[in-house]
């Protein structure tokens, strides 16, 4: 495994196909290169991971933790199947093909936004969410699955 302070659009291609542990509040920009999956094997981030604006099919290759925030909105993943289990901040999969929350870190510090997707349920959705819980255009027939603990609003 490699420990680095950060990885970014310019220095990725060093790290493909290897096992990374970003240090402190260190942080992952894969955002708008195209990716169709994740190229390198993540363990933890302490700062926040991007991976917007990509083609993604899968998380796989995700952080098992991560420390800020979790972007992965704006791709093509009908999955959270490789999600971190848990993300200290917010956690963002809108404008996806998500049909199942299942894969969802168990517990999101503060935001979850799962909004613009295919979701008919929340099942899978985090047992606790710190602040704010949105799930915005999706055709939902049931809340049922909504997380046990919302510390803030409960959007639909």
């Amino acid at each position: 495994m490699i420990e680095v302070e950060y990885i970014d659009r310019d220095n990725y291609k060093d790290y493909i196909g290897k096992t990374v542990k970003v240090l402190g509040n260190g942080n992952v920009d894969l955002s708008e290169l195209g990716l169709t999956k994740i190229p390198i094997n993540f363990t933890e981030v302490g700062g926040y991971f991007y991976c917007a604006y990509n083609e993604l099919t899968s998380l796989e290759g995700c952080p098992k933790e991560v420390g800020g925030d979790f972007y992965c909105y704006d791709n093509q993943l009908t999955s959270l199947k490789g999600a971190p289990r848990k993300v200290g901040r917010d956690f963002h999969c809108w404008k996806n093909q998500l049909s199942s929350l299942e894969g969802s870190p168990e517990k999101v510090g503060k935001n979850f936004d799962c909004s613009w997707n295919k979701l008919t349920t929340l099942k899978g959705a985090p047992k606790e969410v710190g602040r704010n819980f949105y799930c915005h255009n999706n055709p939902l027939k049931s809340t049922k699955g909504k997380p046990e603990y919302i510390g803030g609003r409960f959007e639909y």
